[in-house]
């Protein structure tokens, strides 16, 4: 079994547990279940190489049902249909502004937020380009499951400030991209965009 595929079957191991102990009517099948959640954290351990007890501390105990978590992406071009990238404090790669979604906002509003949060530019969301589920593109193996979503955006005004958590930002041509940060976008991502940016009438990609 590939390493994704067996990050992708830890995930549901540890969502069919957690869930498991909210509807729980027993002490017998509480220890079951979180035994699972032991060998979940072991098989994505495995996989990642990070210490048990730090997967298992990056999750909060559900008491409802376990859904995916979200990433909102804004794609940004401009005049010369190039791409806005920031890059990461965390890893020191260039990433599509962005982040985990907000309760409290809609999609539209947190791709706003995180570009004048990460860049200082203002703009205004278009439309939805893309939705993906992680597990089925090749980025790198990481604790959760996630969907992401891809929403085009103009620049409405703003400039370029300075904030604490991104080391820069910057527009580059989608055919000469730096390196990325292979969590938050792939480069075949960005050709895709590019191309659904280009050309309108074309479907939402889904996976």
């Amino acid at each position: 079994m590939k390493e994704k595929e067996l990050i992708v079957l830890a995930q549901r191991i540890r969502a069919l547990s957690q869930n498991g102990l909210t509807y729980s009517l027993s002490e017998y099948d509480t220890e079951r279940y979180e035994e699972l959640l032991r060998i979940s954290d072991k098989i994505v351990s495995s996989v990642t190489g990070l210490d048990e007890n730090r997967i298992n501390s990056s999750y909060i105990l559900a008491e409802e049902y376990v859904t995916p978590k979200v990433d909102i992406r804004a794609v940004v071009f401009n005049r010369q249909d190039e791409i806005l990238l920031v890059r990461e404090k965390a890893d020191g790669l260039w990433s599509l502004p962005g982040g985990w979604a907000d309760v409290g906002y809609s999609p539209k509003e947190i791709a706003q937020k995180e570009v004048r949060e990460e860049t200082g530019l203002e703009v205004h969301p278009v439309r939805l380009l893309s939705v993906v589920d992680m597990s089925k593109h090749p980025h790198p193996p990481i604790p959760f499951y996630v969907y992401k979503f891809f929403i085009l955006c103009e620049i409405t005004g703003g400039e370029f400030t300075q904030t604490f958590d991104i080391l820069g930002k910057d527009f580059f041509p989608p055919a000469n991209l730096p390196p990325l940060s292979l969590e938050r976008v792939l480069p075949e991502q960005i050709a895709t965009l590019y191309e659904y940016y280009k050309k309108p009438p074309k479907d939402v990609y889904l996976d």
